[in-house]
Parts: structure tokens; sequence; C-alpha cells
């Protein structure tokens, strides 16, 4: 890296929970971050599922820099044994941060593309000396360009949810049936939203914290007055076996053990009926205009009148494609980071905490963090994408003893997946989300793991 480069701020793509923390932890490195957020404020895509609850307590999901930075204007941490929902989360917590940073967050910056100045993926010659060239529109749309000495991009995953077909494609008819599909947990404290659902047949789609927590809620609509004759079809794409439901009490996160009960209690009590091993082949309308869905081994599920499908969440590559990634061909996440995180060995506390080494690429000082670094794979808890900026700052400090030292110790839980556990392993597309959310179905709601961390 030459002087003028070595002057260039490092650009955070994200205000949400991870790249803000990066940004705190690189100030703490007397390094300039400059954070895009596409967004009008900061974490976006956390308030995109403000009515849900994170299974982390609020002394999980805050990163001690960011606080060391707060302190001085005299915020304090909201009790740390309490379970923050995403409006709670982003209001009381992130989007004070982002003031802190004041001009060094960018709102309404949407990230085009990214590249070497002067270099596409092809070029060698004198690459890793080149700053980076981001480009980005504004907030009035027009194209803009800056450099940077490296790149964190902690963007997430929360803008492509996965679909319903089994092969990871649409299914037939999927995006035609648009109108009756959700692709996130709804949100029943909305009149509009309840009344969708009240009184309806709903299928939710997926096995994980998301689709538990979608359960709980129709499950407490059925039990309301307005809700009556509201019921949910399960669809699982693999059996149930005695950790579907995750750890229950024995579950160090218990929150999220709170939430597997309360979706069992959904099944247990009728509110929903669970149908194993069907991998959506195709939607239907039958003549009511209501949808049957079809499997790939032929299945004809009886009629419903809504879907809501929590298949888990994808990375977004497209504004990378001139920089050089290297990428487990499964996952999606960095070579090395891969077999810390299969879906079907680890669970979100049996993850070895891991920083810049293992989220480096071929393509120097670049950086995918938080959920975006976890490709698609399940699991991911907060404090682990704390880690991973606490290390990658120290990396491009110069101070490769902390950037290699382990400085976090997490829950373990061994709920999360694993083969061994269930009867198939896990697929990760199944699962989705951030570790961080469930429980209570009535006072607060009940909270899931959600895109945006």
């Amino acid at each position: 890296m030459n002087a003028s480069t070595a002057d260039l701020p490092v650009v955070v793509i994200g205000a949400g929970p991870i790249g803000l923390a990066a940004a705190a932890r690189l100030i703490e490195r007397d390094i300039q971050p400059l954070v895009l957020e596409a967004g009008p404020a900061a974490a976006t895509a956390v308030r995109g599922w403000s009515h849900v609850r994170l299974f982390s307590p609020w002394s999980e999901v805050v990163d001690p820099a960011a606080e060391r930075l707060l302190a001085p204007t005299g915020w304090v941490r909201p009790d740390g044994a309490a379970y923050p929902s995403g409006a709670d989360w982003a209001g009381l917590y992130l989007q004070p941060l982002a003031d802190v940073l004041g001009e060094k967050v960018r709102y309404n910056a949407t990230v085009t593309g990214i590249s070497r100045s002067g270099r596409d993926r092809i070029v060698d010659a004198d690459r890793d000396a080149q700053p980076f060239v981001i480009h980005y529109t504004g907030p009035d749309g027009a194209e803009e360009r800056l450099y940077a000495r490296a790149v964190i991009d902690a963007s997430g995953t929360w803008s492509i949810p996965s679909p319903a077909g089994g092969s990871g494609l649409p299914a037939l008819g999927e995006k035609t049936a648009a109108d009756r599909i959700s692709y996130r947990i709804p949100d029943f404290k909305d009149l509009a939203v309840r009344a969708r659902y009240a009184g309806k047949r709903t299928a939710v789609i997926g096995s994980g914290a998301s689709a538990f927590t979608a359960l709980a809620y129709l499950a407490d609509l059925a039990k309301s007055d307005d809700g009556v004759g509201t019921h949910a079809t399960w669809i699982l794409r693999r059996g149930i076996s005695g950790s579907t439901f995750g750890g229950g009490d024995a579950d160090q996160l218990p929150a999220r053990g709170a939430l597997g009960l309360a979706a069992k209690a959904a099944v247990d009590d009728g509110y929903a009926d669970a149908v194993t091993g069907f991998r959506t082949d195709a939607f239907e309308r039958d003549t009511d205009g209501r949808l049957v869905l079809i499997g790939e081994d032929g299945r004809r599920l009886d009629a419903i009148d809504e879907v809501i499908v929590l298949t888990g969440l994808r990375p977004d590559f497209t504004f990378l494609g001139e920089l050089r990634l290297g990428l487990d061909e499964r996952l999606q996440a960095p070579t090395a980071l891969a077999p810390l995180i299969d879906p079907n060995q680890h669970s979100c506390g049996t993850v070895y905490p891991h920083g810049a080494g293992e989220l480096s690429h071929p393509e120097k000082d670049l950086y995918l963090v938080g959920m975006k670094s976890y490709g698609r794979a399940p699991t991911f808890l907060a404090m682990t994408g704390y880690e991973q900026v606490r290390s990658i700052a120290a990396h491009l400090a110069g101070d490769q003893e902390a950037a290699e030292r382990v400085e976090l110790t997490l829950p373990e839980t061994g709920v999360c997946g694993g083969a061994g556990l269930f009867d198939q392993p896990v697929a990760a597309e199944e699962t989705g989300g951030c570790c961080a959310a469930p429980a209570t179905l009535t006072v607060g709601g009940p909270v899931s793991n959600s895109g945006g961390c």
C-alpha cells in the first residue's frame, strides 16, 4: 500500500449492527471509516423485522467498542438481561451509535460496484497497491464514486429471501402466486396484516427459528376472539425428530429454547398440522382461487389461503463482480470459514471464533462480515460478528497479535444442526437467520432469528 492509499478511509457497506461495530473498532485503531447505508436510517434491515424479538439479550448484542464510543454522550446500555425487539435494537442502540459517527455514515447510498482502481478482475500487475474504487448511487439517484484502502462488506442477507421451491429455485407458479405469499414473519400487531391471516389456513414453509416464530404467532392469533378458525400447515423438507424443536429447556440461549417449545405447543394443541418430507415443486390455484401446493413426490396438499415462506436468506454478490472472491461452492462463505460454520456439523455455539485470517479473500483487504460472511449458513450470532470486526480492525492497523487473538466465548447449545442430530442433515436454506431471537407469545410477541445481523 502506498502513502496516498494509506490515507484513504476504510469503506464499510451497511449501517447495521456489524457495520457500525466495524466503524467503532476502526476509530479505536485511529483508522477512518466511511459507512455507506442504502436505507434512510441506520439498521434499515433490522427495522424490517422491528416486531420480532431477539433471542440474545442486551448483554450480547452491544459491541464493547461501540459502547465505549457512546459513553461520552451519556448513553447507558439497557438492562443486560432483557431481550430487545428489532425496533429496540435499532432505536435504542444502533441509531444513537450512527448519530455519534455523524458524517462518517452516508444514508441512501446504494453500492452498485467495487473494483481496484484501473484494474478489472483479470489484471494482476500491481493490483494490491491500487485503492478500491466504489461506485454508488446517492440520495438523488446520481452515480457517485469514492476510493478506499480496504472494504468491509456488512450488507447482510436480508434483501434476498430464499424461495419455496425445494430445488433452491422458485417453484412452478410461485411467482404468479406472489399475492398470497410472504417471505417475512408477519407483524400481527398490524390490523391489516392480522385481518389477512385471521380465520384463514396458512402454510408455513421452513424449519428454523423464523418458522417457529410464525407458527407461534398464528397459534396466538387462533386463540384470540378475532382469529377463530385460524390454522397453520407447517411444511418441513425433512422429518420430525427429538431435536426438531431445538434444545428446549437445555438450550443455553433460553429464549430460543422457549421459542421451539412454543412451536411444538402449536402442533400439540392442534393449531398447526405438520407435513414432513415435503419439497415444494409447484403452486396451483383451485376453482376458488386458493393455493394448492404440490410436492416433488406428487403429493397435493389441501388448499390453503396464504403461504409464509421462511427458508433462509442469501447473500448478494452482484456488486462484487470485479473483485476476486474465495467462496465455498456450497455455502457461499469464505473458503477458510466454511468448514467452521457448516450447519451439518455446527450450531451457533460450536462455531470457533474467527477473524481476519478466516475472512480473507484473494482480493487483499476485502472482507465479508456479519451474516453475509456466513453465505447460506444459518446460526449466526451478533457476538460472532463483533469478534470478526475486532480482528479485522486490528489486522488493518498492523496489530497481528490482536488480530489472531480470540476474545470471545460463545454459549454452547448443540441444537442448531449437525449430522446425526436429525433424521437427515439440516438444510441451510430451511433455517435461515441470525441466532438472535424467540419467545413469549403475548406481551412483546415472539422472537426469532432474522436478517440484518
